[in-house]
């Protein structure tokens, strides 16, 4: 039977993962929202496509087991990214959307933190090995 922790760990990844891959069909079909937001923030189309592409990478690190943490931590980098237009260059809401897109962000940036804060240990140990610090 799965504990407590387990079953917020595995509702962190996938609602971040459901989130990303969800946006993807508006990132790469080019939906008018996507384009008028990478256009404002003078990312379009390129910025667009990578940042999908990027999405789709978090998307499915985070559902397997092993690699859910580097998942967990682009998806939080992305979404970092994502937070910071919305305040500073989109707004809170897009396109009448009545904030919708931030609160994606929002939640998805939650997960992520949810996701690393679990694998700590992971995080802990490889970042001690790169930096060399015990």
């Amino acid at each position: 039977m799965m504990n407590t922790k387990n079953i917020i760990y595995w509702l962190a990844r996938l609602l971040a993962a459901g989130i990303m891959l969800q946006t993807l069909y508006f990132k790469f079909t080019g939906a008018p929202e996507s384009v008028e937001i990478f256009t404002t923030v003078g990312m379009e189309p390129w910025g667009r496509y990578l940042v999908g592409v990027f999405e789709l990478i978090a998307s499915v690190l985070l559902l397997i087991n092993t690699t859910a943490w580097v998942g967990g931590a682009l998806a939080l980098g992305l979404m970092t990214g994502a937070i910071g237009m919305h305040i500073t260059l989109l707004g809170i809401e897009v396109q009448d959307d009545g904030g919708l897109l931030f609160f994606y962000a929002v939640l998805v940036a939650v997960c992520a933190v949810v996701v690393l804060w679990i694998n700590r240990a992971t995080v802990s140990a490889i970042v001690k090995g790169i930096t060399g610090r015990p």
